[in-house]
């Protein structure tokens, strides 16, 4: 059994963006849910992340996570931490060799960062609330607190929901223009009256690029896919119930 992963072609250290398949678990949560706060069985969840971190090539006790929040704070790691013990944040930073940073998402764009001349490697959860928040923003000056420099930092856009799934209200678009009004190119009209469909991972791209950092898309769906991903919003338009996420992993 090997878990699955794709990688993006502008981060020069070891990383994946990992899948939901091939894991250990069963049901609503097959196959490699690494989400510990999950109503998944917690042993299930340490073998799927033992498989994510043999596949990176790190023992199972260097993979840390932290609890996500949808804010902007960013934890520096200078020493793993107990499986299941992470502290608050929506991401982490280290400049520590073989220590891997795990990003949990089911629709949320995990965005992984390297400089890798100087090692210092970074992981966000950015959902919108989270990416308007400035949570980008904060890896991208931790990294350069650590010894990063910012022209040579790369960034690469996971799998997330893509434009064309992710209808939203006018609340919603409200309330990402009051942050950036120069975002309304990222809403276009949806199906319905008082609808848009809204690109979070182009949203994303171009906060990093407003802070002079380059970014890849991988433009995988996680709503669209659902034999590879996770979704919560695919979740939500069947009726609810529990769900699993995917990982995304850099390591320094």
């Amino acid at each position: 059994m090997s878990a699955d992963y794709v990688v993006a072609s502008t981060l020069r250290v070891r990383h994946g963006f990992f899948t939901r398949r091939g894991g250990v678990s069963a049901g609503c949560y097959a196959s490699l849910n690494c989400s510990v706060s999950s109503a998944d069985a917690l042993e299930n969840v340490r073998q799927n992340r033992a498989l994510v971190a043999e596949a990176m090539g790190v023992g199972v006790e260097s993979l840390v996570g932290i609890r996500q929040v949808h804010g902007r704070g960013v934890q520096i790691v200078d020493v793993p931490w107990l499986f299941g013990h992470g502290p608050e944040a929506d991401a982490m930073v280290t400049r520590q060799a073989g220590v891997a940073l795990g990003i949990v998402t089911a629709d949320c764009a995990p965005v992984l960062f390297a400089d890798s001349q100087a090692g210092v490697v970074g992981g966000a959860h950015a959902g919108w609330r989270g990416a308007s928040g400035g949570v980008l923003e904060a890896v991208v000056d931790a990294m350069v607190e650590l010894g990063a420099r910012q022209e040579r930092l790369r960034a690469a856009i996971g799998p997330c929901i893509a434009q064309a799934s992710y209808e939203v209200a006018r609340d919603f678009r409200d309330e990402v223009l009051r942050g950036l009004p120069q975002a309304e190119r990222f809403f276009v009209a949806g199906r319905r009256p008082e609808r848009w469909q809204f690109d979070l991972p182009g949203y994303c791209r171009a906060r990093l690029a407003a802070c002079g950092v380059d970014a890849e898309i991988l433009g995988l769906d996680t709503y669209a896919d659902e034999t590879r991903f996770f979704s919560h919003r695919r979740r939500v338009l069947n009726g609810g119930g529990p769900i699993g996420h995917q990982i995304s992993v850099v390591v320094a």
